[in-house]
């Protein structure tokens, strides 16, 4: 089974708390690896690069004993199998133009980089890699395909492609290419890569890739040629940016600012407010992408909080202004900081709100990738409420899931890969929890 009876535990601290963690005995000496999934290798991780580190949050919980429900198990192996069927003979896979939104067959539709990157990522987060799995290969000639396309790309040439008018470029953005393959660039690096030629392959092709996105940047730190909802192509650049900086390749950092701050102008904390004047007038594009693109430096405002009581220099855990200089923060790192954790927890209170779930009034690609954002930010900072909200989203989408194993959109993204490579990340977005918990082990080993 896909998901084969794994149970899975998100640790507040292994040493914090005493806590032992899910671990298998490999090796000389009883040295200890977590073994993510149901994947024996140790190097195996599952993930679409989103917990930067185990969260020692404290509002933090153990999250034990959790099974997949087999329905949503089935559900997940339906969706691959359609995924592997559906896929092109050069590797990719294609949203089609947004001029033909009709057209649901795969096999119609020219493939383009941000629909096989979104693919990529949704077969390594359910427990495929370049060398095992169900869809090994499948995932192998996917990442042919978008090596290819940045390695072909010039780089005086803005966009890694010259297909133009896609559903995802004219919805999300036309740097969404760009964007989502530096993302898989940067999923695929945490994984053993036996091929050191391939793994220096990866990396020169997202340090290419994040050159592309930072110049891509307009001067309010959005992201120029923002499709119709460009906050959600902002908010993508930034995690892209933020994954790659994580893994040790060169950011730039006045970029990073400038990207954060623009997220955060886009939500008032005073009136619990959002803008949605590049959210296409859409409550839950704009929400989804300034919870996701708050929640690391906010994960990061109460991990140091927590780290200080523990040592004794703080004798309660509120993220304040005052606390995080104690703790040793800047006036002004500290400013920003408190600003990150307040709007990511007042908008992920907001994003779950039933009005603001129904998207522009029925589920298109954007949908989607908006449930997505808020589910990684909900995962990111620990706690029970994003297993509320895992419920309640995997019974929504399994209710519309279609009887092929495929699920499509109703507007503008229309889709049936883009929808079902998404739906497929939202389904098994617990298994970073298993990756999380494999940083740490290694951190502490």
């Amino acid at each position: 089974m896909l998901f084969q009876n794994r149970n899975l535990l998100l640790s507040v601290s292994a040493l914090a708390t005493g806590a032992v963690l899910a671990v298998t005995t490999t090796g000389t000496g009883g040295k200890k690896d977590v073994v993510c999934c149901n994947n024996p290798d140790v190097h195996h991780v599952c993930v679409m690069k989103t917990i930067l580190g185990i969260d020692e949050g404290p509002e933090a919980k153990f999250i034990s004993s959790f099974k997949t429900p087999e329905k949503v198990e089935q559900s997940v192996k339906k969706g691959l199998a359609w995924m592997g069927e559906a896929q092109n003979a050069d590797g990719g896979w294609g949203a089609g133009s947004h001029s033909k939104q009709h057209i649901r067959d795969p096999h119609a539709v020219q493939s383009d980089p941000a629909t096989t990157a979104l693919v990529a990522m949704s077969l390594l987060r359910t427990d495929n890699t370049l060398d095992k799995g169900v869809y090994a290969k499948n995932l192998e000639q996917a990442a042919m395909f978008l090596l290819k396309a940045t390695e072909d790309c010039p780089d005086s040439q803005p966009y890694i492609t010259k297909l133009q008018g896609t559903q995802p470029q004219t919805k999300l953005g036309r740097n969404i290419d760009a964007i989502l393959t530096a993302q898989f660039f940067t999923n695929i690096l945490h994984y053993e890569i036996k091929d050191a030629s391939l793994k220096k392959r990866f990396e020169a092709g997202l340090d290419k890739l994040v050159m592309k996105i930072q110049k891509a940047q307009d001067n309010d730190g959005s992201w120029k040629d923002g499709g119709w909802a460009p906050v959600l192509q902002s908010a993508m650049a930034n995690n892209a940016l933020e994954s790659a900086a994580g893994i040790g390749r060169k950011v730039d950092t006045a970029v990073m600012n400038r990207s954060r701050k623009y997220q955060n102008s886009n939500f008032d904390v005073n009136t619990n407010a959002v803008v949605t004047g590049k959210a296409a007038g859409v409550m839950l594009y704009g929400l989804s992408s300034t919870t996701r693109a708050s929640a690391s430096e906010s994960k990061r405002a109460k991990d140091i909080i927590y780290k200080a009581k523990q040592e004794g220099r703080l004798n309660n855990d509120a993220v304040t202004e005052e606390n995080l200089k104690a703790a040793g923060v800047s006036s002004t790192e500290a400013k920003e900081l408190v600003t990150a954790y307040s709007i990511n927890k007042a908008s992920q209170q907001q994003a779950v709100r039933e009005d603001v779930m129904v998207g522009f009034g029925n589920n298109g690609g954007e949908e989607f990738m908006s449930f997505l954002m808020t589910g990684e930010s909900m995962l990111m900072q620990g706690g029970n409420e994003w297993k509320k909200w895992y419920d309640m989203m995997s019974g929504k989408l399994l209710t519309i899931q279609n009887n092929d194993g495929s699920w499509n959109g109703h507007h503008c993204i229309t889709s049936p890969v883009f929808c079902t490579a998404t739906c497929l990340l939202i389904l098994s977005i617990h298994n970073d929890m298993q990756f999380s918990m494999q940083l740490h082990q290694k951190k502490n080993s």
